[in-house]
């Protein structure tokens, strides 16, 4: 439960905790090759799904909700294993056309990258360890990405929740297209 007593944020904080678990279970045997194999079509490479969601995560917990600085800008800069990070999408004109040739273009170091995504998680931990429910209720301004004004406890659910599950699918199935098994059980 968090240190306030919070119900809601603890639930929460448990489920936020069960998907990295399962997403990092599915990254498992990853290795360097499948990780930055191009699917035929626009579908992500596994290691530019991986780091969009990391990174991602990253810039929601630090900046978006903390106010302050990404890891990967701050204690990670230049450690995070990429060999560039993802586009800001508040500041892309052609979204699609720039993701994806930074989705073909990225190389994942992917020992690196995971001791980053574990700062990551630990930092989100962190965070909803000591909000308290009404910290859920708090707006944000999502607008520089289209998504108007949301509140926090969406945010956590769809961005962060939500993301990881999505990709932990994605990753799955190129898995499977590569021959291997997908989901960890």
């Amino acid at each position: 439960m968090a240190q306030d007593g919070s119900r809601i944020t603890a639930w929460l904080r448990g489920q936020v905790q069960s998907a990295h678990g399962f997403l990092e279970a599915t990254m498992e045997d990853v290795n360097a090759e499948m990780a930055h194999w191009g699917p035929p079509g626009i579908a992500l490479p596994i290691g530019a799904a991986y780091a969009h969601f990391v990174t991602s995560e990253d810039w929601v917990v630090n900046v978006l909700f903390r106010g302050g600085v990404p890891l990967f800008a701050g204690p990670h800069a230049g450690r995070t294993g990429l060999s560039e990070l993802p586009p800001d999408p508040s500041s892309v004109k052609d979204w699609a056309g720039e993701f994806a040739g930074w989705s073909r273009r990225v190389r994942i170091d992917l020992a690196v990258f995971r001791a980053y995504a574990q700062s990551v998680y630990a930092a989100t931990d962190a965070y909803l360890s000591n909000a308290p429910d009404t910290e859920l209720d708090r707006p944000m301004d999502l607008s520089a990405v289209g998504m108007g004004t949301q509140s926090v406890g969406f945010v956590v659910n769809n961005a962060v929740i939500g993301h990881a599950f999505s990709h932990c699918g994605e990753i799955s199935a190129l898995k499977g297209v590569q021959g291997k098994k997908g989901y960890p059980f």
